[in-house]
């Protein structure tokens, strides 16, 4: 357990189990959809294909890519063990899918003038990893 944790009496960090096929894959260059289509369950293979959406325009389907890489991460982070709430820490890697999903969630809920979804998402970005949080702005 770590200070922080005996400190405040918060729930440990959760760390997703690591999947590297999808993440070597995409740095491999290879497409997001490609991906997604074969690891329906990665959140980064759904946050990648929510970004590819944002810069070209299409925010309604960055917007649909984000939800989905959103929702297959907190089906593994409570597999993992997580309650709803409590840390998931940017520096564990395998986190960053879900992390990133969620980022590409609420940037794509602002861009559609769905503020009350665009709040909600980037405070649990921030009370999830500040780090994250910070490094994807």
């Amino acid at each position: 357990m770590s200070l922080h944790e005996n400190l405040l009496g918060g729930p440990p960090p959760t760390q997703l189990p690591d999947d590297p096929e999808p993440r070597e894959l995409l740095a491999n260059g290879t497409a997001p959809a490609d991906v997604a289509a074969k690891y329906p369950k990665s959140s980064l293979a759904w946050a990648r294909l929510a970004d590819e959406a944002f810069e070209r325009g299409s925010v309604v389907e960055s917007y649909a890519y984000a939800r989905t890489g959103y929702h297959r991460g907190l089906d593994a982070l409570r597999r993992a063990g997580w309650k709803g709430h409590g840390p998931v820490p940017w520096e564990h890697e395998p986190n960053r899918g879900f992390l990133r999903a969620l980022h590409a969630l609420a940037r794509a809920a602002q861009a559609i003038d769905e503020q009350d979804e665009y709040e909600r998402c980037a405070q649990f970005l921030k009370d999830s990893s500040p780090a994250a949080a910070q490094t994807l702005g």
